[in-house]
């Protein structure tokens, strides 16, 4: 742990940082989804940049479900082209590595992007080579790696022909396969196809499971569809039973939360996405602080930078305030979540030992 520091704003963004649940549609800069949109005549909510950053976050934070998906309709609009998509990934990196991150996921649904003609290996390449570009342009500081990770959306039927990309890919900057969208109705087991090819290809994959539709999602992502991780995977708090006072009452690990403890399954956890979304209702009732407790594998993420108007300092700030986390504390979830992430082992592992832990022993931390 670290010793007579005190953490504020300045010292959270200098300590390396690693992202795992991040999504591409849901992270662009307000000024260029303007300037994109005037390009393919696409009709926003509000004209100016300040206006309409001001408007996607108060319409993810509205209740409304349906307003809420009315934001993607808006960046999922303006990257319709190779080069939008392009410019929205190299964006992205650039914008992680300002925050401190490297090292990051990031994932988004290529059959969202078919509507300007691409083909899906064209949206694939054109992502890749924005992330190319702004890892090429982070060397003069302190560089970044940024990966994809493909999702298919589990209300569609094209999980398998997105899985097969994914694998094509798996040696071109894709490392993994995700399933998203509602959860309620659409079991990932529908998509069972797709995770026992991935697995007979020795393939990674997460699926988002446990962030609305609560255990039986998580239940079936694991023991079904075999993830590696879980997107959120915060209503594993339901399996958990607190007698009296948190701070000192008898805790009970149901069977579930005990296998997913000791199996040491990531959790992608988002903080203020999960306070949007219902999972807790602030973040000091969020269950991170307990699961931390409880030593499962805990990783701290942003889900949609631009809906929750946030970033990976905002998380970790946030945590901070809230569980009185100090640098030592910081440094876990960071090494979680690159023990976590779906590289090989070596480059893990040398990012571990060369990148954050001498980063987080530069500002003191044993």
């Amino acid at each position: 742990m670290s010793e007579s520091i005190v953490i504020d704003p300045d010292l959270i963004r200098a300590v390396p940082k690693v992202l795992l649940h991040d999504h591409l549609d849901g992270g662009l800069r307000p000024a260029t989804i303007v300037e994109l949109a005037h390009e393919v005549a696409h009709t926003l909510p509000a004209d100016d940049a300040e206006s309409l950053g001001r408007w996607f976050t108060e319409s993810a934070d509205s209740g409304s479900l349906e307003r809420y998906l009315e934001t993607f309709d808006h960046t999922v609009a303006v990257m319709q082209r190779a080069d939008h998509l392009t410019r929205v990934a190299r964006e992205c990196v650039e914008d992680l590595a300002a925050d401190g991150v490297v090292y990051a996921e990031v994932r988004y649904a290529p059959e969202q992007h078919l509507e300007g003609d691409l083909t899906l290996e064209e949206v694939v390449r054109a992502v890749q080579e924005g992330f190319d570009e702004g890892m090429a342009e982070s060397g003069s500081g302190r560089k970044i790696v940024v990966r994809q990770l493909l999702t298919a959306m589990r209300h569609q039927a094209r999980s398998r022909e997105i899985a097969e990309l994914a694998v094509k890919h798996r040696d071109d900057g894709v490392v993994g396969f995700d399933i998203a969208g509602a959860e309620a109705g659409y079991p990932p087991t529908r998509h069972l196809d797709a995770f026992e090819y991935l697995q007979r290809e020795n393939a990674h994959f997460t699926i988002h499971a446990g962030e609305a539709f609560g255990l039986p999602s998580i239940w079936q992502a694991i023991q079904w569809c075999g993830a590696d991780r879980l997107g959120h995977g915060v209503r594993i708090i339901d399996d958990i039973t607190v007698d009296g006072d948190p701070e000192s009452g008898a805790v009970r690990l149901g069977r579930l939360a005990q296998y997913v403890r000791d199996k040491r399954i990531p959790l992608e956890l988002c903080p203020h996405s999960n306070i949007q979304t219902g999972a807790a209702g602030s973040i000091a009732e969020h269950p991170i602080g307990l699961l931390a407790k409880l030593r499962f594998r805990v990783t701290v993420n942003t889900d949609n930078r631009l809906m929750s108007g946030t970033s990976m300092s905002r998380e970790m700030g946030a945590l901070v305030d809230a569980f009185g986390w100090d640098l030592g504390d910081l440094q876990w979830v960071t090494v979680n979540a690159m023990k976590s992430a779906f590289v090989h082992f070596e480059q893990r592992l040398q990012l571990i030992n060369d990148i954050i832990k001498p980063g987080y022993a530069e500002l003191g931390v044993r």
